[in-house]
């Protein structure tokens, strides 16, 4: 095997060459490893959390764009911390590794586990993130919520000594994006006294059903389950949805606004991201690392792109005659340079009805308003996310 500094210098050349094509097809092997890597150097999604080493370990190991591959090489990284973290004799150093161990699997399954190799790596991704939620405190209870004859799977944690029910978010992952990963991130809510249920987009992780134009009905019944809960203050619940996540969350602060305290929609795809004419274009971009398209083909349960190009309008909440109805407060956030849901579908969503509606919108940001050095993933969420949602639910900060 070349060493990767060798394996990188040709891929830089390979990539630079190319980047003067038209972005009519996916990038290729040698251009998703130089990518990877250089977003895994920078913590940039979606590599946040991956160390440069264990990158260019797996990279290693990868020559083709075959799937399984591309999880056998992740999962080998994995593996290693794997075995660490069960040979560990201090607690703190086991669930460092599970978590190195759980960041890798669920990049090997990324974006979605279209093939044999990838869904094992998914399996494996759930099993070391509830290894590393063993040392949780307070504590993360996995719950199943019987749904049309299977079952939703989702993490509730709820923060401790908080007197009285206590209010929540009902965070929705994305396309490719999963509960363990937002429920990372909600982790951060728990000392504001704000608990949470992660749970996944349809198509995704262990969701109980395809993406279809009905699909929200998953967490209307999620709702009914958390009404049942005493603990939780039933009318302190707000949603927050990334990406594809949040146009559930778009949709349920229209369809379910007399059961939520508010709806944060990150970079929400409403109209125009469905229209075959913008889904065409979208479908290369490279601000997404890698199989935009076979990931979505995944999560609608569908075959072909022309099969899923003649579908996606019904997705529309504007052809579903959805906007203007009475919603519940809403923070849109995003990024006007986002090649993967158009500012217009933000627009969009900002001027309809007639309830007003508060928006943080980065003019250089791309998607979910992100940009790599002023605003990552977790600074929007520190300071622009999760202060909305404390104040929505009328909860004090805890200093």
């Amino acid at each position: 095997m070349r060493p990767f500094s060798l394996i990188l210098f040709i891929v830089l050349m390979h990539a630079l060459s190319a980047a003067a094509s038209a972005q009519t097809a996916d990038r290729t092997i040698d251009e998703i490893k130089a990518e990877t890597f250089a977003r895994a150097q920078t913590g940039a999604y979606p590599a946040l959390g991956i160390l440069p080493g264990d990158a260019a370990d797996a990279l290693g190991r990868i020559g083709t764009r075959d799937p399984d591959e591309w999880a056998a090489a992740w999962s080998a990284v994995a593996d290693v911390y794997m075995a660490k973290a069960r040979a560990a004799s201090e607690p703190k150093e086991a669930d460092a590794n599970f978590l190195r161990a759980w960041r890798l699997y669920y990049f090997g399954q990324w974006p979605a586990p279209t093939s044999a190799g990838k869904q094992a790596a998914y399996q494996r991704a759930v099993e070391a993130y509830l290894q590393h939620a063993r040392y949780f405190d307070p504590p993360l209870e996995v719950v199943r919520i019987p749904f049309e004859g299977s079952e939703i799977v989702g993490y509730l944690r709820l923060p401790a000594n908080v007197p009285g029910p206590v209010p929540l978010v009902l965070a929705i992952s994305g396309l490719d994006s999963r509960k363990e990963t937002v429920a990372e991130t909600y982790a951060a809510a728990l000392p504001e006294g704000i608990g949470f249920f992660a749970v996944d987009s349809p198509g995704t992780g262990q969701a109980p059903s395809k993406a279809s134009e009905t699909a929200e009905r998953i967490y209307s019944r999620v709702l009914d389950y958390l009404a049942s809960r005493p603990q939780i203050d039933k009318s302190r619940i707000v949603v927050h949805g990334q990406s594809f996540g949040a146009y559930w969350a778009a949709k349920l602060a229209h369809t379910e606004a007399k059961r939520l305290a508010g709806a944060v929609t990150q970079s929400p795809p409403i109209h125009r991201t469905f229209q075959p004419d913008f889904f065409r274009g979208r479908m290369y971009t490279r601000e997404y690392l890698f199989d935009l398209l076979p990931a979505s083909l995944f999560v609608y349960g569908m075959k072909s792109a022309d099969e899923l190009l003649a579908f996606l309008p019904k997705m529309s909440l504007q052809a579903q005659e959805v906007l203007g109805k009475p919603a519940a407060p809403i923070l849109v956030v995003g990024g006007t340079r986002d090649t993967q849901v158009p500012i217009d579908d933000l627009e969009l969503l900002i001027n309809s009805g007639s309830e007003p509606r508060e928006a943080w919108i980065n003019p250089i940001g791309g998607h979910m308003g992100r940009t790599a050095s002023t605003w990552p993933d977790p600074v929007i969420f520190r300071e622009v996310i999760l202060p909305w949602e404390v104040r929505q639910l009328g909860h004090k900060r805890i200093n």
